[in-house]
């Protein structure tokens, strides 16, 4: 996690309205030079200020598209680490990608260490090499989540391999075990390397035909700083699988359990003869116990576009994060659809949440040459550009390639985490 330094107390002391009148002050003064991003994640407060709502790539596609019909100085992405990252790769190098808040990562995105991975990448490779007499005659194809940082997409970028999304990555699955870059060889074997997270990857590769109890195993990087061998799976469980899955997770949605589906269920067979059934609906970041016993799995996107094409009297359950959820029940509930949490629990993302009205108001000031004082006016400033995210050149090629080759694999419009 970067360092964010504390803002001015004056941003905090401003309170609602004055704050979102502040904010829309400063997006009239900086005008066509700047663009708002707002994850479907956000606080709806930080969301209604945004130019653009949805998924982190939609979202970085969508910029890069406005940047090259207009002079954007300022792209704003009220998002998390990762997605500035891909948007300051995705947009000329003329546009400057501000994070409100610098402290926003993504506990998933740092469950993979680039020096971890170029570690596994040798310990598994050393371990096929062994079960194999010494030479393994086949190909690992990595595959990285677009919820990982620019350095393990550029490390899977000069592996060969590519990024996916949550919506595309049972195509891009099925293009690394045809061989990827280079066309499987008539004998040769291929296995998937899925980073980060192993429960996006477990659901893809059993969609694809996989048979993840006996074809897939689990590498963690904490079990070799333990000591154990091949990220505490044996060489054999290595050889064996299809896929290998990086020890990672989303924090959100590791919260939905198979109980919550089968409360609902439970539930369910209590109603009135005349209501329907509530239909479950989870995001494939959810563990496969949790994707099997739902009605649908899909992206965000998915499940926002399947939640309103629902007709009256429709009732969902839903697995993802809980500003999207309430955000879609308060809009569903007037055409009469039903639509709640799949479980109470706080299910929302913390890093994404620090990210609100003080914050953007504090780089947009900054940007104007302003700074809020304590009732709300402003003053003038040194102009300032804080919190500017820049991916080394170095890395932003390599990671080019792996986004570029998701991007080949797939419609613009299908790309959405």
């Amino acid at each position: 996690m970067l360092w964010q330094p504390s803002l001015p107390e004056a941003y905090h002391a401003v309170g609602s309205p004055r704050l979102g009148e502040a904010i829309e002050d400063r997006r009239r003064r900086l005008g066509e030079r700047l663009v708002i991003l707002g994850h479907h994640y956000q606080q709806d407060e930080v969301v209604r200020h945004a130019d653009f709502a949805g998924d982190s790539l939609k979202l970085s596609q969508l910029a890069a598209g406005v940047a090259a019909e207009r002079d954007v100085d300022y792209v704003v992405f009220c998002g998390v680490h990762f997605m500035a990252e891909t948007a300051d790769m995705l947009t000329p190098e003329s546009v400057k990608v501000i994070l409100p808040d610098l402290s926003a990562g993504c506990s998933m995105a740092d469950m993979a260490a680039y020096d971890e991975t170029v570690q596994a990448w040798a310990e598994i490779h050393e371990a096929l090499n062994r079960v194999h007499g010494g030479r393994w005659q086949g190909r690992v194809v990595p595959i990285t989540y677009v919820n990982s940082s620019a350095a393990i997409k550029a490390f899977v970028g000069e592996h060969d391999g590519a990024c996916c999304t949550s919506s595309n990555a049972d195509r891009v699955f099925e293009w690394a075990m045809r061989g990827g870059v280079h066309p499987r060889g008539e004998d040769e074997e291929i296995k998937v390397l899925f980073l980060p997270d192993q429960h996006l990857g477990r659901n893809t590769a059993a969609k694809f035909g996989i048979d993840v109890a006996t074809r897939s195993c689990v590498y963690d990087p904490k079990a070799i700083a333990l000591g154990d061998a091949v990220g505490g799976s044996t060489r054999e469980q290595v050889a064996q699988s299809d896929a290998i899955l990086w020890a990672g997770h989303c924090s959100v949605h590791k919260l939905f359990r198979p109980e919550h589906c089968d409360a609902i269920r439970k539930a369910d067979g209590q109603l009135d003869p005349g209501i329907k059934p509530t239909r479950i609906i989870v995001h494939p970041e959810c563990a496969k116990d949790v994707v099997d016993k739902a009605d649908l799995a899909g992206s965000t996107e998915f499940i926002i576009n399947r939640l309103r094409e629902s007709e009256p009297g429709d009732r969902w359950a839903v697995g993802t994060e809980v500003h999207l959820v309430h955000r879609l029940a308060d809009e569903l509930r007037e055409r009469g659809v039903e639509v709640r949490m799949l479980s109470e629990c706080q299910c929302l993302c913390t890093t994404m949440y620090r990210i609100d009205e003080p914050h953007l108001l504090w780089v947009l000031d900054g940007l104007c040459g302003l700074e809020t004082q304590a009732d709300g006016t402003p003053a003038d400033a040194p102009t300032t550009e804080r919190n500017v995210i820049h991916v080394h050149p170095e890395i932003r090629g390599p990671a080019l390639l792996a986004v570029s080759r998701m991007l080949e694999l797939t419609s613009p419009a299908s790309a959405g985490s």
